[in-house]
């Protein structure tokens, strides 16, 4: 700061002149006091003035131009300490040394340097210095006058040759190698210029002179320098301040001073003046305050030095404002909060209280600005009253030309109190300095200050920053005149000054320092030199040098010397600053320095509380729904307040601008959700896996429900043009008449409804005029939307494409040369402008933001300064008055389209800069449906299978990407590629197709397997030959025989025909319960990817391996599978993507092994009740009947006597021969929802009636072995001991009144003949009878005679099948045909594989539970699961061939074929342990049951389900699909053709007729496939269609033999990879058996350290990526500098090079990342069960591989923890392993630690631990991530301890892994911890990959 001393008395005139001095602005005061001068100005008569300072005297010399001599910079007085500084300087410049003055920041040292010049009457040559200025800045500078190039000399030369003083302020921000060119010019004044003139120094020039003549040595371009020619340099101290340290040479020819702040007596003396109505000792604290904050021992805490110069002004609002408290003042001079972290806030928080200045505790005096109104005598000032406190305060305050508008009432501002507050305080501010606003993005900065400059009357001129600006870009550039000329322009910054308007600095934080220097003295003085020598004043001194030196303005302005208006000020907006970020950090940057300190007051625009917002919200959007707008604000506010980093930067997108956009949206659409309206704005699509899962997270905490997609009314997408209406959705818009059709976009399109909503919704935010931002992945179809959405609207547009190298200017003007003018060409967004046309910005990712943020302005204030001066508004008035305004069409609107952020486009975060000024659209690949139709439209003639395939497969391979496992996010276009080409070329199978798109991913292996499993399990066979067909082996079937007659006795014979009383009642309904209804992903496979066979799909259910599968049924496309050990139910549709399951071990108790062994059956019931089933358990006799949707399960008593206790223990200790037969259901009408029930060897069946809820009790007169259902009104019965066979006929509905009655009928059967003997027929024990019967063409084809007849298929041990013909609806004796087995299945031995044998020991027991026999009667098939031993393996395999290891054999009996074969299904993956019980189940270890499309399932012991195809003609049908989807290889070799001329000419090409011997053709225009011919298709002919080959000579090896590499060849490449292998092992010293270990935790997570290290590749390329470095001799012309290349300069290039980092820019810190791994006892313990720890070995392992040679970028360690304690330490940062060994020694120390440690959990301790340990090293980030497999609420841990240790430091991301525990324990935990921050691996193979995740979403997004 500029003090001053101070002495007694004067008048008020003098104190108001020296005020001027000290502030720029008058303000009288009375009561000064004396001291002796120092400075004396003495008379002698005889050679003019000298000036006396102390003892060293100057004389004085007349100046030539007296305007350049500064003026009223010295004050009447000067502290003693001045004057030393200033009789230092006389000294030096006696002895004609240049000088350096070297101090802290502030306008100190230059006023000092000004009040030497203006005593010693000296003229100034001023120069800042930038990193912008070049040496033509210094010495010469090249212009065009009337067409020749003339060298104007500069600063340095004009200071040289005229004897003048040079000031160089800012040394240090100049680049490296510019000032050098001033040394010899500083040594000994002589210099070499670029017009061939040479500058010598004074005394050898006069030498020179005595010998020859001035003519010679002008001729000789001599030109003598100056004696009086000085430097004064002004610069910072380098190591301590930002900047380039002084150049050794330079430094050593220079004398420096340090010139420090005034001594705090002198200062506090100054301030006592200023502030006379304030009580001294506050004056002294805040002194005090400031001095200490200036210490070394501050600077050294890293706190930037405290603005000294500013506590002046700052006096003067308190004088004005004695209520104001301190600490408020203090955070305008020194806003700590923004600028320092926490240990700096609380260090300055200290000193304000050792100080006393701690008093803003108390809530701050509410003010506001009640009037401002123009003053009448002083122009350009207004009187403000502010009522501070209740006191009305008034002032003068600087203020515009128009008249002022009366404070709060514009319509678009709405006032709060905390803005009325701000506002108040900023006039405070503004009475005496520039001011700073700083406030997050989209808080409203920028309304604020348009308001604040409109009640003061301003004209506001804003000035958007952005990073690559150029100090020539804030205040001239230069131009051509018509005449070619070259001429400087101002810009608008200067005349803004000059006008005296309110210059908005938009984004202060992104100018660099260097740059914004320029400003300083501008900001400190009020003055400022431009390039071309104009030097503007502050006004005051501009009067003072007109009214001394008696010129007019004229002659002024012909010297060009303009006054500063004195009502200019400056209003910088800026975002707040990033605490301890880098210069190059992604986050933004610690901008606000010492240097920017002294030229601001600051003003924080703290963001709105929630009632304020509520209020602003309401009141701009009157119409929006109160609940919403309430969840809104309830949803931001809580992610404001968190101090999670995530989740900041999701509040930082719902900025208030965002939400005010979101409320406009909903008062016209207020049907929407709000929480589509928060994903929008957010772009939930494209955050991070943890960011999304967070915001999710506070969606539903702040209990905003997302609305259900909608999947039925896709229909109602459509649109429409009608009368000039366009209508998308639900949304109508007029359709646009442009002047230029052409502009207009038309493009194919086929519609489909996910596109549609999408335009629906861009159409909304159009009509709200709002720009749109389209973000998506590539290929979805970004481009395809707009201009399909601008054809619809009829839109013309101006299409601009982003690149690396988009500069502002080419962003507005393309400048071109034309006779030596500079011209400009629009760019297609000022045409765009113009002309109203809609402007779509292509991949604006790829510019630099900086680049890109000058859009804000355009969007946001609807003005844009354009390079050639001319400027963008948007209001005609405004216009009017301006010469080169060009009005913005209201028609104009901007559509920006934009990849993600992030890996792997790596473009610039485009949304994070720039996000919250458009409306944002996510556009996402089409769902799956919408997907399949469009894909249906581009390919018509492709199969839908196919392209279904493609479609999921597709989906599936999309889902990775986001997941993280694969990098490349495939897209929709690439699929519409692959089905064009389908369509153009049918024969090429779709498994060649495909490699078109992943022929790319063919190198990297990794990648490559997971795509081909990806593409095998939706069924593309990539890879596979059409030889490929493995079909089970045809045999034939033996004849069939009509093997005797059924005939129902129906005479009248009384004791036959028995009738069978019934009785009805209704059930007893217990319940419901409800239960939990789970749902897991159904991972299916296709299986005919590799090779074509009977099975078409399988995947695993989701069951523990002791559970037993004992039921599987199905219904429509959904299966049931029923398990007994714990029982459950699963059930999953055939094509469906998930696995619902209902566990139900809390309905039956816990099984005791082998005591009590529940057997269920499921019965799924009709319409209306589908998705219900009935599950019925024998032994016990339980009837529950569930609800699958609901969860809903209800037990249903059938008979009101059976509940005596039957599952009490007695039942259950009941010896084995003593169990009672089970209770079994029949349930073939089940889908009419009825059920029979009935007890084996009892006399009872039960039909279940579940509609009307009776049960219908049937007494027999017989004892039941077994019921079959044969028709709904006949049942089969068997009775129990005899097996005969009865026939049960009953009416076809049992009403309540008995009407009908039931009849039994005997059935006899009888052999063909009656000759032998008539009673030896065999009678035949059915396993399973159809009850519907076969189609007649099937029968007639079974028994290969035309008959139409009822019918009934059965099957029996004794036989393949068996036809019953006429049963059970004709009376006559019904023929029996049979297929015979050669040997009965019941009399081979039932032996079940080795190891089964074994257990069960001789224990043969029961009768198994299942037949698994059914019939499909569509197909004419029966299907049994057979075991391997009933399966004749001799026949199906060749003798030298094992029959590989197998559950089951399907036999299949095709009746219409007369074949039977017999299909392997493979072997379960786990077998349960109790085979006791499995063995009872089934006899094979497969269950099966028919499928409603043909094919049967069968479901595995492992609970592996299959789905199998078994029909003839579908398989037929599916193996022609499966080769087209191959493509036909045909073998034959490729020809190339070229057509030959040959003179018949041609008729109309045709096909040809094809030869049926196909002999040979040449020419002849006739045969197709010939050689030579005309006209035909044909090879080598001419005119014909096309080439067709018929297969002629053709001898050749086939290419998969070609393709084959010699065997030998291959030997000796593995030999070579062993051998290296063995070496590397050898060089390491680890055994094979080490490595095999280490491999196998290695290749478990190969792919994800692949993914990561490909992810880390690439941000470090990106962050190695060039910049254009500006004004080089050589390299790409630099359009900013064309001028310059016209006028002949050098350095007009630019190139791609690395920037050097700033200078004092801190060093790139490495990433800091801590693994803290759980190596408790319990993860030894379980490691059994589930792995959990192999797998956190394998994750520990993954980061270890992943970081391996990152370890500048990545420092991390792995530390253990367990029962022993919270530290064991595994890796240390400092020494992370090298090789395998080592990491391997790693792994095992975790086994180890895990076997032998004690029990007990340290979770939380360690995370706490390690967390504050991090946060105190130095890190450019800090992460955590803890793997524990904490069971909390055992260790009694409340799981809101363990959220708080997880946030509690927010420097430090922590994250938890926790594995899976019981049931849903993890769930409830996930619930209660942070979002994103807490992972639940229930499947510990999750783990590695949820690692992985952690790492790409946050560590990787920002490196």
């Amino acid at each position: 700061m500029r003090s001053h001393g101070l002495y007694r008395g004067a008048a008020a005139a003098v104190a108001a002149r020296r005020m001027r001095n000290i502030l720029g602005c008058v303000l009288g005061r009375e009561g000064w006091m004396w001291r002796n001068h120092e400075v004396k100005l003495l008379n002698t008569s005889s050679g003019g003035d000298t000036v006396k300072i102390g003892d060293v005297t100057y004389k004085l010399k007349t100046p030539r131009n007296p305007e350049l001599v500064p003026v009223k910079h010295l004050s009447d007085s000067l502290p003693q300490m001045m004057a030393q500084h200033l009789r230092w300087i006389m000294q030096k410049d006696l002895l004609g040394q240049d000088v350096f003055l070297i101090g802290p920041p502030g306008p100190l040292r230059r006023s000092i340097a000004m009040q030497y010049l203006e005593l010693t009457k000296r003229e100034v040559e001023y120069v800042a210095l930038s990193r912008d200025t070049t040496e033509t800045d210094l010495k010469q500078r090249r212009e065009i006058r009337s067409g020749t190039a003339f060298y104007i000399d500069q600063c340095a030369v004009r200071a040289a040759t005229q004897g003048r003083v040079l000031v160089l302020e800012g040394l240090e921000k100049a680049e490296r190698n510019v000032l050098p060119v001033l040394n010899n010019l500083l040594e000994n004044r002589e210099m070499q210029l670029e017009d061939g003139r040479f500058l010598m120094a004074a005394e050898r020039y006069d030498k020179l002179l005595q010998e020859h003549t001035k003519e010679e040595l002008d001729s000789w371009k001599i030109v003598r320098v100056s004696e009086d020619f000085r430097v004064i340099a002004l610069g910072l101290p380098v190591p301590k301040y930002k900047g380039n340290p002084l150049d050794p040479p330079l430094r050593s020819r220079f004398q420096a001073r340090d010139i420090y702040y005034l001594p705090f007596k002198d200062q506090l003396e100054l301030l006592y003046t200023a502030g006379p109505n304030i009580p001294a000792e506050r004056v002294s604290q805040l002194l005090s305050l400031a001095t200490t904050l200036c210490s070394q021992e501050s600077s050294s805490l890293g706190l930037p030095d405290f603005p000294m110069d500013n506590l002046l002004p700052v006096l003067h609002v308190l004088n004005t404002f004695p209520m104001l408290s301190s600490q408020q003042l203090v955070q305008r001079l020194y806003p700590y909060n923004s600028i320092l972290g926490k240990e700096g806030r609380s260090a300055v928080e200290g000193v304000l209280s050792r100080f006393e200045l701690l008093d803003g505790r108390r809530q701050a005096a509410p003010a506001t600005v009640t009037s401002v109104s123009m003053t009448k005598d002083l122009e350009g000032r207004a009187n403000v009253t502010l009522s501070v406190a209740d006191r009305n305060v008034s002032f003068q305050v600087p203020a515009g030309t128009k008249e002022p508008r009366p404070p709060n009432s514009s319509p678009s501002f709405i006032s709060t109190p905390s803005h009325s507050q701000l506002l108040s305080e900023m006039m405070q501010s503004h009475m005496v300095k520039d001011i700073c606003l700083i406030g997050a993005k989209g808080c409203g900065k920028s309304v604020l200050a348009r308001e604040f400059g409109e009640m003061l009357g301003y004209s506001i001129e804003p000035v958007m920053l952005y990073q690559d600006m150029t100090a020539r870009d804030l205040l001239q550039q230069r131009y051509t005149l018509p005449n070619g000329d070259t001429a400087w322009r101002l810009s608008p910054l200067v005349t803004a000054a000059i006008e005296g308007k309110l210059l908005l600095l938009d984004g202060i934080h992104r100018v660099n320092l260097g740059t914004l220097a320029v400003l300083s003295r501008l900001l400190h003085d009020r003055e400022l030199d431009l390039y071309d020598g104009t030097r503007l004043l502050r006004w005051d001194r501009y009067q003072t040098i007109k009214e001394e030196l008696q010129f007019s303005d004229e002659q002024l302005q012909e010297r060009s010397i303009f006054p500063i208006h004195p009502s200019f000020r400056v209003l910088a907006l800026a975002e707040p600053p990033v605490v301890g970020a880098g210069s190059s950090s992604s986050r933004g940057q610690q901008w606000l320095g010492p240097e920017l300190l002294t030229m601001f007051l600051y003003h924080t625009v703290s963001p709105l509380g929630k009632a304020e917002e509520m209020d602003l919200l309401q009141g701009l959007t009157p119409n929006v729904p109160q609940e919403a707008a309430e969840q809104l604000l309830h949803l931001t506010h809580s992610l404001r307040n968190t101090n999670d980093p995530t989740a900041q930067s999701l509040a930082s997108s719902l900025s208030t601008r965002q939400l005010l956009r979101i409320c406009r949206r909903l008062s016209l659409y207020p049907e929407e959700s709000v929480a589509h309206a928060v994903n929008k704005a957010c772009l939930s699509r494209f955050l991070p896996s943890l960011a999304r899962a967070c915001l999710e997270k506070s969606l539903s905490n702040c209990s905003i429900q997302e609305a259900p997609e909608p999947t039925e009314n896709t229909q109602d997408y459509s649109c429409t043009v009608k009368d000039g209406v366009l209508t998308i959705g639900s949304v109508s818009a007029p359709v646009y008449n442009p002047s230029e059709k052409m502009k207009v976009p038309d493009v194919l399109f086929y519609d489909n409804p996910q596109h549609m909503m999408v335009m629906e919704n861009m159409l909304k935010d159009f009509l709200l005029g709002e720009h749109l931002l389209l973000m998506g992945n590539q290929g979805v179809g970004k481009n395809k939307i707009v201009d399909r959405f601008l054809h619809l609207l009829n839109r013309p547009r101006e299409y601009l494409q982003l690149h690396r190298d988009t500069t502002v200017q080419t962003l507005t003007l393309q400048p071109s040369v034309r006779d030596g003018i500079i011209t400009y060409e629009d760019s297609p967004l000022v045409k765009a402008v113009k002309m109203g046309h809609i402007l779509v910005i292509d991949e604006a990712d790829k510019a630099p933001t900086n680049v890109t943020c000058i859009l804000k302005t355009l969007v946001e204030s609807r003005e844009m300064i354009l390079a050639d001066g001319r400027r963008i508004v948007s209001d005609p008035r405004e216009a009017k008055d301006r010469p080169n305004a060009i009005v913005m069409h209201p028609d104009f609107r901007m559509l920006v389209l934009a990849n993600r952020p992030g890996f792997p486009f790596l473009g610039n975060d485009f949304f994070g800069s720039l996000g919250d000024i458009f409306s944002c659209h996510a556009v996402d690949n089409p769902k799956p449906q919408a997907e399949l139709a469009m894909l249906k439209q581009y390919g018509p003639d492709v199969p839908d299978a196919t392209l279904q395939k493609l479609v999921a497969a597709f989906g599936e391979l999309r889902s990775m990407a986001d997941q993280g496992t694969i990098t490349y996010p495939y897209s929709t276009r690439e699929v519409v590629n692959i089905v064009k080409h389908l369509q153009k070329f049918p024969g090429e199978g779709l498994a060649n197709v495909v490699r078109n798109v992943f022929d790319f991913d063919s190198y990297n292996k990794d990648m490559r397997e997971v795509l081909i499993e990806a593409l095998h399990k939706h069924g593309i066979p990539i890879g596979a030959k059409t030889s490929s067909v493995k079909l089970a082996k045809e045999l034939p079937l033996p004849e069939v025989k009509m093997t005797g007659y059924w005939t129902t006795n129906q005479s009248g014979n009384a004791r036959r025909k028995l009738l069978c009383p019934t009785e009805t009642h209704t059930i007893d309904i217990k319940g419901p319960v409800f239960l939990r209804v789970q749902s897991y992903p159904c991972n299916r496979q296709e299986s005919r990817a590799l090779s074509f066979s009977e099975e078409k799909a399988h995947w695993q259910i989701p069951m523990n391996e002791v559970n037993i599968i004992c039921d599987v049924t199905t219904k429509d496309d959904v299966v049931y599978v029923a398990t007994c050990n714990p029982v459950s139910l699963f059930s999953m549709k055939e094509h469906g993507e998930t696995i619902q399951v209902m566990e139900l071990y809390d309905v039956f108790p816990r099984t005791i092994s082998g005591v009590w062994q529940p057997f269920v059956t499921v019965a799924p019931l009709g319409s209306p009740l589908d998705g219900q089933v009935v599950l019925h358990e024998e032994q016990s006799n339980t009837v529950l009947h569930l609800d699958l949707v609901t969860g809903a399960v209800r037990r249903l008593t059938l008979s009101p006597d059976s509940d005596q206790p039957t599952t009490g223990t007695s039942n259950w200790w009941r010896s084995k021969e003593q169990q009672q037969g089970a209770h079994k259901m029949c349930r073939d009408f089940a889908h009419k929802n009825w059920l029979l029930f009935y007890k084996e060897d009892s006399n009872q069946l039960e039909v279940l009636d579940v509609l009307e809820g009776r049960v219908h009790s049937i007494s027999l007169p017989i004892n039941l072995k077994s019921v079959f259902l044969v028709a709904e009104d006949r049942w089969l019965l068997l009775e129990s001991n005899t097996n005969r066979k009865f026939l049960l006929t009953k009416p076809m509905h049992m009403a309540a009144e008995n009407t009908g009655v039931c009849q039994l009928h005997s059935i006899s059967e009888d052999p063909v003949s009656s000759g032998h003997g008539a009673g030896s027929v065999e009678v035949s024990v059915p396993q399973m009878l159809s009850s519907e019967q076969l189609p007649n063409e099937n029968l007639s084809a079974a028994l290969d005679q035309r008959i139409v007849s009822p019918n009934r298929v059965l099957a029996d041990t004794a036989s393949f099948a068996r036809v019953v013909v006429g049963f059970p609806d004709l009376m006559s004796p019904n023929e029996v045909y049979s297929f015979q087995r050669p040997v009965d299945l019941s009399d081979m031995k039932s032996s079940r594989t080795g190891a089964q044998m074994f257990l069960k020991g001789g224990l043969h027991s029961s009768a198994v539970k299942q037949q698994n026999c059914v019939s499909l009667l569509s197909a004419n098939q029966m299907v049994r699961a057979l075991p391997p031993n009933k399966v004749p393996l001799k026949e199906i395999y060749p003798k030298d061939i094992t029959p590989p290891m197998t559950a089951a054999y399907l036999e299949v009996t095709d009746l219409n074929s007369k074949k039977v074969k017999y299909i392997p299904v493979p072997r379960s993956m786990s077998v349960s342990p109790y085979t006791n019980w499995v063995s009872k189940v089934s006899e094979s270890d497969v269950l099966m049951a028919p499928l409603r499309s043909g094919g049967v399932v069968t479901v595995d012991m492992g609970g592996y389900v299959r789905l199998w195809e078994t029909g003839l003609d579908t398989l037929q049908r599916s193996l022609m699909e499966w080769r087209n989807m191959i493509g036909s290889e045909d073998g034959r070799p490729l020809q190339i053709t070229i057509e030959r001329e040959s003179n018949l000419d041609v008729t109309a090409p045709k096909h040809g007729k094809i030869d049926p011997n196909n002999a040979p053709h040449v020419g002849g225009n006739q045969w197709a496939g010939g050689t030579g011919g005309r006209d035909t298709a044909g090879l080598g002919g001419k005119g014909g269609p096309y080439r067709l080959d018929a297969g002629h000579k053709v001898y050749q090896v086939s290419q998969a033999e070609k393709d084959a590499v010699p065997e030998d060849v291959r030997r000796a490449a593995r030999e070579m990879a062993e051998k290296a292998f063995k070496e590397r092992l050898k060089e390491i010293d680890m055994s094979e058996y080490d490595a095999a270990t280490y491999e196998r935790f290695s290749t478990a997570v190969r792919r994800q350290v692949q993914s990561l290290r490909i992810i880390l590749d690439s941000l470090q390329a990106k962050g190695k990526e060039r910049q254009w470095l500006k004004n080089q001799a050589l390299g790409e012309l630099d359009d900013a500098k064309i001028i310059d290349g016209l006028a002949g300069e050098k350095a007009i290039y630019k190139r791609r090079g690395e920037h050097d980092p700033e200078p004092g820019s801190p060093q790139q810190k490495p990433k800091r990342l801590r693994v803290l791994a759980d190596v408790s006892g319990s993860m030894y313990r379980f490691n059994g069960v589930d792995s959990r720890l192999e797998r956190s070995m394998e994750a520990v392992c993954m980061v270890m591989e992943a970081l391996e040679s990152y370890e500048d970028k990545f420092k991390y360690d792995i530390v253990g923890h367990s029962g022993d304690g919270y530290d064991i330490e595994l890796v240390r940062a400092d020494k992370v392993p090298k090789n395998n060994k080592q990491r391997l020694k790693v792994l095992k120390t975790m086994h180890a630690h895990a076997q032998f440690c004690m029990s007990g959990d340290y979770t939380l301790e360690g995370t706490a631990a390690s967390i504050k340990e991090l946060a105190q090293e130095e890190a450019d980030e800090h992460f955590v991530v803890v793997l524990s497999d904490a069971n909390l609420e055992r260790y009694g841990i409340r799981p809101e301890r363990f959220a708080q240790v997880l946030t509690s430091d927010p420097q430090v991301n922590a994250f938890a892994i926790f594995i899976g525990s019981l049931g849903d324990q993890a769930e409830r935990l996930q619930k209660t911890l942070p979002a994103g921050r807490s992972f639940v691996a229930m499947d510990t193979k999750h783990i590695p990959q949820i690692l992985q995740q952690i790492f790409t979403s946050t560590m990787l997004s920002s490196a």
